[in-house]
């Protein structure tokens, strides 16, 4: 059985020695260390890949804390599955862990229980986070498609004497999109082709402002 291990630390002023002296001292081979100085919610951790790459049928990957693997449950129990799924178990030094132990698989069974309960919490969150937004006005789902007939209709609204602010809040579009609508509608009038259908807020770099009346 080998020993795969993987250190890391959050920033390039910190120091890996204490993390490799205690890699060396269980028999970790220097050449199956592997380093890396990177945030821990970094996603784009590649010293980490090449270490549960490397890593084979039988061996121990070892880690010093928990932390300085995973940067949730939920993201700790993937790992944690990839690594059993290769027939490999994972050592945490400091806090006396090892999935190759009844009590190693028995931290496992609570970690999948915390990794659905963190789950469920961010998802609570951004519900919440959703209903706030709606009731300040936010809107979600897809963008209107303002068609022919709508750039027609927005065009007699206006010719009906209807300000720009009376067109949006009758139609839920933006202001350039109403603009661009007009532009539209007046242009398929002098060219008498009709207006194809735009994606509402694009196509227009500047917009006029309402004139005062």
């Amino acid at each position: 059985m080998a020993l795969v291990a993987y250190i890391r630390v959050s920033s390039l002023g910190q120091s890996l020695e204490v993390q490799r002296d205690k890699m060396r001292a269980i028999g970790v081979e220097p050449d199956h260390i592997f380093e890396e100085k990177r945030s821990g919610v970094d996603t784009n951790r590649p010293a980490l890949k090449e270490a549960l790459r490397f890593a084979r049928k039988g061996d121990a990957f070892v880690i010093t804390k928990i932390d300085r693997l995973a940067r949730s449950a939920t993201d700790l129990l993937q790992i944690v599955q990839q690594l059993q799924g290769k027939g490999v178990a994972l050592r945490v030094l400091d806090q006396q862990i090892d999935t190759s132990t009844p009590a190693g698989k028995a931290m496992l069974q609570m970690l999948a229980v915390f990794a659905e309960f963190e789950t469920a919490i961010r998802k609570e969150r951004q519900m919440d986070g959703i209903a706030k937004a709606k009731e300040k006005g936010t809107k979600f789902g897809r963008k209107v498609q303002v068609t022919a007939e709508i750039a027609a209709q927005i065009r007699s609204m206006r010719e009906d004497g209807l300000l720009i602010p009376d067109i949006i809040q009758k139609t839920g579009l933006s202001k350039a999109s109403v603009y661009r609508a007009l532009e539209l509608a007046g242009r398929a009038e002098d060219t008498g082709e009709p207006s194809l259908p735009f994606p509402t807020g694009s196509h227009r770099e500047e917009v006029e402002e309402e004139e005062e009346e």
